[in-house]
């Protein structure tokens, strides 16, 4: 949880290109419900997991705020001082732009999918189309995406000339594109047309009757990748990169990179999903489908 929280903190400056930060604070509500065992065990664990994701970004945690709580609750502050050329405005989207999605998605079906292994009457709903380990595989990759930092993606981002991103979290897919369309300089839409999921995530959701809206692209993320509207001539370019560098690095491994799922065009600055969207099932890391899972390297492939 604190890796994940300091992971989503850092997005906001990611989504804008900006690659450094000077300094973080952490903000923590411990739990009046958690006995001083239990507290003493876990709250150390969290902050620890926080501090470790800022010195993987190359910063550190100088202070922040405790408090009791009903729930326990962790977040932050990430800041940054920087020249003008050294972020890049959300707002320079222009007609034949692609949209690229940096993690996958279904990050909220996973994690509840794994709490539902003990409950018998909601595991009886999804076990027809899902078998226990294969959600236990989900969670897994859920849980190291959600840890992963888009710091790699923000860097690109300037190598390969993007012209507006977002962090994609508790508003979706489709939330968060819809806010990103609204401020475009230029008169244009986003159509999304391919939606990478983390594997059997779209089954469990349509097993659940849809509870999650997932392919409808208002499932909330956690910690989710990077939109990023990219010139299509440097599209394929990034994702090759971004499974490049994710894989030697270590990080998201095989099936990390990055996955083109769409289009700018001339519009009214908003955001849709077409009515049957490509699903692109992104094996657990891992696993043996991992190995053989690629990045949709062309930008002309299912944008019809």
């Amino acid at each position: 949880m604190g890796r994940i929280a300091c992971a989503n903190v850092l997005s906001d400056l990611y989504a804008m290109g900006i690659t450094e930060c000077d300094n973080m604070l952490m903000l923590l509500s411990v739990s009046q419900k958690m006995n001083e065992k239990d507290r003493e065990r876990v709250m150390p664990l969290m902050i620890r997991g926080f501090r470790d994701a800022a010195e993987e970004g190359g910063t550190s945690v100088t202070g922040g705020q405790t408090v009791v709580n009903p729930w326990i609750i962790v977040g932050g502050v990430a800041s940054v001082v920087c020249q003008p050329g050294e972020f890049i405005m959300p707002d320079g989207a222009v007609p034949g732009d692609v949209l690229v999605l940096t993690k996958p998605l279904g990050t909220q079906v996973a994690v509840n999918a794994h709490q539902w292994l003990d409950q018998l009457d909601r595991w009886n709903r999804i076990k027809l189309v899902v078998t226990k380990e294969e959600v236990k595989e989900a969670y897994q990759e859920a849980m190291f995406s959600m840890a992963t930092l888009n710091r790699t993606a923000a860097g690109l981002m300037h190598k390969f000339q993007a012209h507006a991103a977002t962090d994609v979290t508790g508003f979706g897919l489709l939330g968060h594109a819809n806010n990103l369309a609204a401020q475009q300089r230029n008169e244009v839409a986003f159509v999304i047309h391919n939606l990478p999921i983390i594997a059997k995530m779209t089954a469990i959701s349509k097993a659940c009757g849809n509870l999650f809206n997932l392919v409808q692209g208002t499932s909330a993320e956690t910690s989710g990748g990077l939109l990023v509207c990219l010139p299509r001539e440097q599209a394929a370019k990034f994702c090759s990169e971004m499974k490049n560098q994710s894989s030697g690095a270590g990080g998201q491994g095989a099936v990390g990179g990055a996955w083109i799922i769409g289009i700018v065009e001339k519009g009214e600055r908003g955001a849709r999903i077409i009515d049957k969207p490509r699903i692109i099932e992104v094996p657990p890391r891992g696993s043996q489908a991992a190995n053989d899972n690629s990045s949709n390297p062309d930008p002309n492939a299912n944008l019809s």
